[in-house]
């Protein structure tokens, strides 16, 4: 299987502090792709409508559509209080089993959530509007991100439809901007694309683009994001949901940055087939396992980015558990010490408390009532390693060797701290399962981001 990255770089130092204005900052750049390969068939626009009253300048309407039916699939918050385009959204593709869909219209800037039956009716206008523009019938699904319990400006966004459709368009520039329309406290639109071939049809070159949208509330399931993953290979209906599950656990439900889950958070996948070749049908095909892995490492990419623009955040934290009796409780220990404000405020002070991170180790399962994985087999103190993994290559600095703690290099362990990239690796000794999650640390433009969110 052939697979072509187009990926922005990865290394140097970023700023931490939210831009005032729309320039993305200088340290971000580099993660914005200047150039990409988009699948066939699918046309994209971002249009400036002021969903806030304050904004003039910035896209906040995005429109992604195909020139032919699509199946397609989404994954939902888990929230309780489900924002009336997650039960619009989620009800259409039932109706269409996953089939016949040609548009997905986002809104930035006014979440539509907690908004009552008004909230609904808007939904379902968006999508109507939305429709007529592409002459379909009940063929778009909707999102939308922003503040939450305030109804949309709908007449505004209604307006404004066949202006987004007039601007519709299949270049770099076009999918960058309708990308830029979905962002709300992100300083940098998160847009990737590859290219893939597939083992029954070698000569075709299949493409796969999507773009994303978070920086704060994000933790499973889901987060405070929104994610459009579009391709031109030709998928049944019937596979994709499961496809796009898959794909989302590996990804978008391995990140967090602060242990927020959000009331609107989408992820979307559309197959059209516009590149042809042999369709995939069964599970048990080459083809599925290869579009699978192709799915799977993508949807990781787009999550990364997600974390790279943390709100505030100056560190990217891979932290990996592993030696574990299940990977159920590798997944927990994970999370917890990638949630944890002390091990988050300590990465961001550049200070090596690792004792933290133990800590967090140490309650990740006891504070679970009716949690089913076995505690005890889990975490044998005795057996518990933590060290860094530095990110420019060097030797790990091993922190605590089965339970025992070493005497640690302070200077060497600044220097590891100096670094954007950081790994943390926790070895529990007890079993062979592993796990990873994705987070940042908290810095004091966390805390200002979020205490000035509505003004």
């Amino acid at each position: 299987m052939r697979l072509l990255n187009h990926f922005p770089g990865q290394l140097g130092r970023r700023m931490y502090a939210a831009p005032s204005s729309a320039a993305i900052p200088a340290a971000k750049k580099k993660y914005v792709p200047t150039s990409g390969t988009y699948p066939q068939g699918f046309k994209v626009s971002g249009t400036v409508v002021g969903v806030k009253p304050s904004n003039t300048t910035k896209p906040d309407l995005a429109f992604i559509t195909s020139d032919r039916p699509c199946a397609a699939a989404a994954v939902f918050t888990k929230n309780k209080f489900q924002a009336a385009p997650v039960t619009f959204s989620r009800s259409l593709l039932q109706q269409k089993k996953n089939s016949g869909l040609q548009g997905v219209l986002i809104n930035s800037g006014c979440a539509n959530a907690v908004t009552g039956k008004g909230g609904l009716e808007d939904a379902e206008a968006m999508a109507t509007e939305a429709d007529k523009a592409l002459g379909a019938e009940k063929g778009t699904i909707v999102m939308s991100t922003g503040v939450i319990g305030q109804r949309l400006p709908i007449k505004k966004i209604l307006d404004n439809v066949p202006t987004a459709f007039g601007k519709l368009g299949a270049s770099h520039d076009h999918w960058l901007t309708c990308a830029t329309a979905i962002c709300t406290t992100d300083t940098f639109p998160k847009l990737i694309s590859k290219s893939f071939s597939l083992p029954s049809s070698p000569s075709v070159e299949y493409r796969i683009a999507g773009m994303t949208k978070g920086a704060g509330m994000i933790h499973p399931n889901m987060a405070t994001l929104l994610g459009v993953v579009a391709t031109d290979a030709p998928i049944s209906p019937e596979l994709l949901p499961g496809l796009l599950k898959g794909a989302v656990d590996k990804s978008f439900n391995s990140i967090t940055i602060d242990g927020d889950t959000s009331t609107n958070d989408t992820v979307a996948l559309l197959a059209n087939g516009a590149a042809g070749g042999q369709a995939i049908v069964s599970e048990r095909s080459q083809d599925y396992e290869a579009f699978q892995e192709v799915l799977a490492s993508f949807s990781t990419d787009l999550a990364k980015l997600i974390v790279r623009d943390g709100e505030g955040a100056t560190k990217f934290v891979t932290i990996r558990v592993t030696e574990s009796w299940s990977e159920e409780g590798a997944r927990k220990i994970a999370s917890t010490i990638a949630r944890s404000p002390l091990v988050k405020t300590a990465l961001y002070g550049k200070d090596a408390n690792w004792g933290r991170i133990l800590c967090a180790t140490g309650y990740a399962l006891v504070t679970e009532p009716g949690a089913s994985v076995n505690e005890v087999a889990e975490i044998t103190p005795e057996k518990t390693n933590v060290s860094f993994i530095p990110s420019d290559g060097s030797a790990e600095l091993r922190l605590l060797v089965n339970g025992e703690p070493e005497v640690v290099d302070e200077e060497r362990a600044a220097q590891i701290l100096e670094h954007e990239d950081l790994e943390i690796l926790v070895r529990l000794g007890t079993g062979k399962e592993e796990a990873t999650y994705w987070t940042c640390d908290y810095s004091h433009e966390y805390i200002t981001i979020n205490g000035d969110y509505r003004t």
